[in-house]
């Protein structure tokens, strides 16, 4: 019996590597002599540098580097086993998870901390880089990462403007001559669901705005100064960001990478699958099982369940999803490979009382679904009849 566990984190909780070693504890009270593969994954949010990592025994280096505030915070870039390739999450230098309850300002916030986390990969010898992204506090376009690696991103009086989207009103020229040379030369994978172009509606303002913390003003406000920002920055590449796929992503900064870096964009899951090489790992498997913290309708636009379901059945291998909560809709999964979707939570109890146990309740879900699954294998029954 092989068995492949490759979840994502249950947010608030666990992380990836810790799901997936309560699901392996699970497995084994079930089956002691199974084999297991564990395999952490993530979707190309917060959490893909820790298990690109960890799946290829690489390291991570801490850097000082200035928060989505404009204050100093320690954040850091990963390395992955070949040595050679760089990881940075912006949200290590960016994110949310930076700004303290109550404080969240999309008008101020900025994207230079990521851009010091690629100035000093780059310094330090590295020209491949996977960049995730999610999770970010920014609406500044990617205006601040560029700054830090030297565009010079100047108002009327020929100052550089501030940090922050409600900032980039002010851009009258951007000059391009003390942009980091090196770019060019490296090779940069944009690890990223979203497709919202970057300004409009479905744009980065008025979709992931009022997540940073924009009201219905803000937000207004924040697509007329990054619809001048791409006005700006189409003067200088070419490139024209407004309704360009993916450009709205991370507050814009996904726009950033496609006028200025020489870019590949992916799907964050796809990246993280194939370098932890997954179908290498599926072969003569005879289940998978993944899962996140909560699961719905909206998995199936590409988070990691879907995505290892999607990779599991093209090998003819059937999956099963555990999560905390499911939602509505989870049929639609079925579609892809999965067997079944099935909550952790065994009792009623409170959402603290879940997150505080939810190691027991994955050993223990994990451990009777396999019972279950296996038990007409392992007790030569067919047909419902012992053979």
């Amino acid at each position: 019996m092989k068995v492949i566990i490759a979840p994502d984190s249950f947010k608030g909780s666990l992380t990836a590597v810790e799901v997936t070693k309560s699901i392996k504890k699970g497995v084994i009270n079930a089956f002691p002599d199974a084999e297991t593969i564990s395999l952490p994954v993530a979707d190309g949010g917060e959490g893909t540098l820790e298990t690109l990592v960890s799946a290829t025994n690489g390291e991570i280096r801490e850097v000082s580097v200035v928060g989505p505030l404009g204050n100093k915070v320690k954040a850091a870039y990963g390395i992955l086993g070949d040595g050679k390739t760089c990881i940075i999450e912006m949200a290590s230098a960016s994110g949310l998870a930076l700004v303290p309850e109550g404080k969240l300002s999309p008008l101020n916030a900025t994207t230079f901390g990521t851009g010091q986390l690629i100035k000093q990969a780059l310094d330090d010898g590295f020209s491949t880089f996977i960049i995730a992204l999610g999770g970010s506090a920014t609406n500044d376009g990617g205006a601040g990462m560029l700054q830090a690696l030297g565009l010079n991103i100047l108002d009327k009086e020929e100052k550089e403007i501030g940090y922050g989207g409600g900032k980039l009103e002010n851009i009258a020229r951007i000059d391009m001559n003390y942009f980091d040379k090196r770019i060019k030369d490296s090779k940069f994978i944009i690890a990223s669901d979203v497709q919202n172009p970057l300004i409009g509606l479905n744009g980065a303002s008025y979709i992931f705005g009022p997540q940073k913390g924009a009201v219905p003003e803000t937000v207004k406000l924040l697509d007329k100064n990054i619809s001048h920002w791409a006005n700006k920055v189409a003067d200088v590449t070419g490139v024209y960001l407004h309704d360009l796929p993916g450009a709205g992503a991370a507050g814009g900064i996904g726009g950033a990478f496609q006028a200025f870096f020489p870019v590949e964009m992916k799907r964050g899951i796809d990246v993280v699958l194939d370098y932890i090489k997954l179908d290498d790992y599926l072969s003569n498997a005879d289940l998978v099982i993944t899962g996140e913290g909560q699961v719905d309708h909206q998995t199936a636009s590409g988070k990691t369940p879907l995505g290892v379901a999607q990779a599991a059945k093209r090998k003819r291998v059937p999956t099963i999803i555990l999560a905390g909560a499911v939602g509505e809709d989870v049929e639609v999964l079925y579609e892809f490979g999965v067997v079944s979707v099935n909550s952790i939570i065994d009792k009623p109890m409170t959402l603290n009382e879940s997150i505080n146990h939810a190691s027991q309740l994955l050993e223990k879900s994990a451990e009777q679904i396999v019972r279950s699954y296996f038990y007409r294998s392992i007790n030569g029954i067919k047909g419902g009849a012992l053979i």
